[in-house]
């Protein structure tokens, strides 16, 4: 008899034990539950930005010697705030500007005849130049969207 309710009592205790532990985890750490999942998807779509193309871009690829391999055309998306769409889309011409400044210097020549370029590279510079035109923390991301030989 005392064996049995021994057994009752451990079975009733781990059962405890194991069901805190796994409430826990679904509030604490959001594991398995929907919730927290659902309120993540929400908080991205506020946080999303809006998309403003910069148009063609023309660029020379430049080996690293200097010489001159060829030309791309580029597609370029800029994620900004919603609020800051208006401001980037007036200082596009300033954002061309110093593209055009960095890229005849910088090599973006790539593959072996030097027509394929360097789209991390070029990503990084538009960057860079975003930071010079608009100032800091205004472009969220770049995204080179399209590369073609001209």
């Amino acid at each position: 008899m005392k064996k049995m309710l021994f057994l009752i009592v451990a079975l009733i205790a781990g059962l405890g034990a194991g069901g805190g532990t796994a409430y826990a985890m679904v509030k604490m750490l959001g594991i398995g539950g929907g919730a927290p999942q659902q309120e993540a998807k929400k908080e991205e779509k506020e946080e999303a930005g809006k998309f403003v193309p910069t148009g063609k871009v023309l660029v020379p690829l430049v080996f690293a010697d200097g010489r001159l391999a060829g030309y791309a055309s580029m597609d370029v998306q800029l994620e900004v705030e919603e609020a800051k769409a208006e401001f980037v889309t007036q200082r596009m011409p300033l954002l061309l500007h110093a593209i055009n400044m960095r890229t005849y210097r910088t090599p973006m020549a790539a593959g072996p005849d030097g027509m394929l370029p360097d789209l991390e590279g070029f990503r990084k510079l538009v960057d860079a130049s975003a930071t010079e035109a608009f100032g800091p923390k205004i472009v969220r991301k770049v995204a080179v969207t399209g590369a073609n030989p001209a």
